[in-house]
């Protein structure tokens, strides 16, 4: 509790992922299932990093039960398994990646120029099935225990899948790609309003958590089901009971804070979803203080501990 946060309770620990290696599409991981049938090509993506266990859960849950396509092409993945077999439960947040960020490499130039990573070398080998990609889901979790959210681009094609998924009810939008690095769901036509393909990402909740797991199958049968490619009885079936009839709290993102010294502290321990008021002190770096730049600014998972030079909050403005 250096961080004067809980350390998360252990509920779901790493499986085996070997028997799922060898896929069907010569990329170790992958698996695709085709129809035979015209129709859209979707991919669920789980562990772009490695101790994010619910896609995972999500995943093998939907393999392990033969899940098949109506129409179209259905492919299943798993990015960051060298991660992921890298868990220690002594350190459950050390597994995170191997060299970089993986949701933070895609773009032309970065996937390009760094010939080092091992994350990027996996983007590389993964770019074929996520470009042909009409529809991508992609399945994450949090540090901290809070709310669920769905995050895209505030593009109509997004708003639109985010608002037939419905939960989780924590909605984070942006405009533009404010972070180091863009994200997958951002990536090439993902994020251009005047091609089809359109992506979303989900934050399940806290990593080692089992309700996350629960939340990232609802998710992805959601997802599919906006496409109608799956049996609706199949659907009824194996669906979570997770979701609440809400509206859904939207927040726009406005700005995502890098650490500048080393000295960076937030102003008292955050978990996520604290709001602020227009002015209200934040954090401080060093000698600067950063503070919010409107009311209702809320905090959106700010990194458990601060390293200087990365990412460590998002700012968003709550919006409904």
């Amino acid at each position: 509790m250096a961080d004067g946060l809980p350390e998360p309770v252990l509920e779901v620990l790493p499986t085996d992922l070997t028997p799922y290696k060898a896929g069907n599409t010569g990329i170790d991981y992958v698996h695709t299932f085709d129809s035979g049938r015209s129709g859209p090509h979707l991919v669920v993506n789980a562990l772009m990093h490695g101790n994010e266990f619910c896609g995972m859960t999500a995943v093998t849950r939907l393999l392990d039960l033969e899940i098949r396509p109506l129409h179209g092409k259905l492919t299943l993945s798993f990015a960051n398994v060298a991660a992921y077999n890298r868990f220690d439960p002594e350190n459950p947040f050390g597994s995170r990646q191997i060299d970089r960020d993986m949701n933070r490499v895609w773009d032309a130039d970065t996937l390009a120029n760094d010939t080092e990573s091992h994350e990027a070398a996996r983007a590389r080998e993964m770019l074929p099935v996520f470009k042909a990609a009409d529809g991508l889901l992609d399945i994450h979790s949090t540090s901290n225990p809070v709310h669920p959210m769905l995050c895209y681009t505030w593009l109509p094609k997004s708003r639109d899948l985010a608002e037939h998924i419905g939960y989780p009810l924590h909605h984070i939008v942006s405009s533009e790609r404010l972070h180091q690095g863009p994200m997958l769901f951002e990536y090439d036509g993902f994020s251009d309003r005047n091609r089809p393909a359109t992506a979303i990402l989900v934050e399940c909740g806290q990593h080692f958590a089992r309700k996350s797991g629960d939340v990232a199958l609802f998710t992805a049968l959601k997802f599919l089901d906006y496409y109608e490619v799956l049996d609706k009885e199949f659907v009824a079936r194996n669906m979570p009971d997770v979701a609440a009839s809400e509206p859904p709290t939207v927040y726009l993102a406005s700005e995502v804070v890098s650490a500048k010294t080393a000295e960076f502290r937030y102003v008292h321990p955050l978990l996520g979803f604290e709001e602020f008021a227009q002015g209200d002190l934040v954090a401080r770096d060093g000698d600067e203080e950063i503070r919010a730049p409107y009311d209702r600014c809320t905090v959106i998972m700010p990194r458990r501990q601060p390293v200087q030079g990365g990412e460590v909050v998002t700012l968003a403005q709550r919006l409904t």
